[in-house]
């Protein structure tokens, strides 16, 4: 696949999200005992201090749609483990798990206290039934396989020219939650990952361009 095509698909992937996301921010915002709450989640799992204060649909949207965003990243890394050739795709790869599977606990942790569904986990990240609107920068099952049969330099220029395209969507996902959430933790969050994930695009593009 090429970066071209990788790069259109989030882009149109993003602009559903942001479709989806001003639709949700009419819904108006909720508080822990707010009478929300949704049966069968389960007992509250440990959160930040503010995950229980107030909340908004667009922060609810935010946790379903980047915890798989999230599991996605750590796939992609995992594999990186044992296929990827060049050692600063490697050490790339750990730095991206080891930030990114602590916030996908930290954003489990909030939905469990808010009472919301919270996405199972699957081969290409998890989902929640009924969630159709794009994630922009998600791999589908088919560029996943892709990576996973791959290795050496030929890993090492997908595993990038795919994850810059998932960090470009998680920004677009992260920027809409710093618009329109109402719970400060999860903006912070949002606010981290733009910083940390262009820090690290730029990074990957440099290490592209040598390849």
């Amino acid at each position: 696949m090429s970066t071209r095509t990788i790069a259109r698909r989030a882009a149109l992937a993003g602009a559903t999200l942001t479709a989806a996301l001003a639709l949700a921010a009419c819904g108006g915002g909720h508080s822990a005992g707010s009478g929300h709450d949704m049966p069968g989640t389960g007992a509250p799992a440990s959160a930040s201090p503010g995950a229980s204060a107030s909340f908004g649909d667009a922060d609810v949207m935010f946790a379903q749609m980047m915890i798989p965003h999230h599991q996605q990243a750590v796939r992609m890394s995992e594999l990186a483990e044992s296929r990827a050739g060049d050692a600063e795709v490697r050490k790339l790869a750990t730095q991206i798990k080891a930030a990114q599977a602590p916030e996908i606990a930290t954003m489990t942790g909030w939905l469990t206290a808010w009472g919301r569904p919270v996405p199972s986990g699957g081969p290409s990240g998890g989902h929640l039934p009924g969630m159709d609107h794009g994630m922009p920068g998600m791999m589908s099952d088919a560029d996943m396989a892709k990576l996973a049969a791959a290795s050496g330099r030929e890993f090492d220029r997908q595993f990038l020219t795919m994850m810059i395209a998932h960090h470009e969507g998680a920004i677009t996902m992260a920027k809409q939650e710093i618009a329109g959430g109402a719970n400060a933790d999860a903006e912070a969050m949002a606010q981290q990952i733009v910083t940390a994930q262009r820090s690290e695009i730029d990074t990957m593009r440099k290490i592209l361009g040598r390849l």
